[in-house]
């Protein structure tokens, strides 16, 4: 059996050495090139040409969104996965309409990942079992769900709220009588949280999760 060549984008080392070692117990597979930005996905790519792409969705720079139809213009053989945290039905269809095969969450097992990357190599698409369910309750409710509520406590929707309304963290520790770098720890919680790296990327997050309006 041939060995599936596969690449991996995400800009958190953490991940790829992850993938690496999950996957070092498939034979059949064989991670060939991990990238931390888009940009150094694309490089490689000039030269080389993996079976499958694992891609996380949000990243510096490119995004999943927009690097998937790069990457196929450059390569339209290559097989795409979304490999992110996300749930949003948006994010989806946004990515399997811009030529992506698959979609995977983070949190899935071994096993579950490989099953995906057998499944697009065969030629058929792969949609995690978590967001085949989402897609079905907005397919009969006709609203946006996800089974992935964001733990945010009472101060830290305080906080966003005033975020969203433009204020700078003086002016929310002023309008909230607690100090700036309690402040800042909170908005900091919220980006890991919301997986985002500023506060534009924070506000627009927070809107499509319906946590401000």
């Amino acid at each position: 059996m041939n060995k599936c060549k596969l690449a991996v984008v995400d800009d958190h080392v953490v991940v790829l050495d992850g993938l690496k070692t999950m996957l070092a117990a498939f034979p059949h597979l064989e991670i060939v090139h991990t990238a931390q930005s888009g940009v150094a996905l694309l490089n490689y790519l000039e030269t080389s040409t993996p079976d499958v792409l694992l891609m996380d969705i949000q990243m510096p720079g490119i995004d999943g969104i927009d690097l998937c139809k790069q990457v196929l213009k450059k390569c339209a053989t290559i097989k795409i996965i979304a490999f992110s945290s996300f749930d949003d039905s948006n994010y989806v269809k946004q990515i399997f309409r811009n030529g992506a095969k698959g979609y995977l969450i983070k949190n899935s097992d071994k096993h579950t990942i490989v099953k995906a990357i057998d499944t697009v190599m065969e030629g058929e698409e792969y949609i995690d079992d978590t967001i085949k369910k989402i897609l079905l309750q907005e397919s009969i409710t006709g609203q946006r769900r996800s089974i992935f509520d964001v733990p945010l406590t009472k101060r830290e929707k305080e906080i966003l709220k005033l975020v969203a309304d433009g204020l700078t963290s003086q002016e929310i520790a002023d309008k909230l009588f607690i100090n700036q770098r309690t402040v800042e720890t909170h908005r900091m919680n919220i980006n890991q949280k919301l997986d985002v790296k500023n506060t534009v990327g924070l506000v627009k997050e927070a809107i499509k999760r319906g946590l401000i309006e």
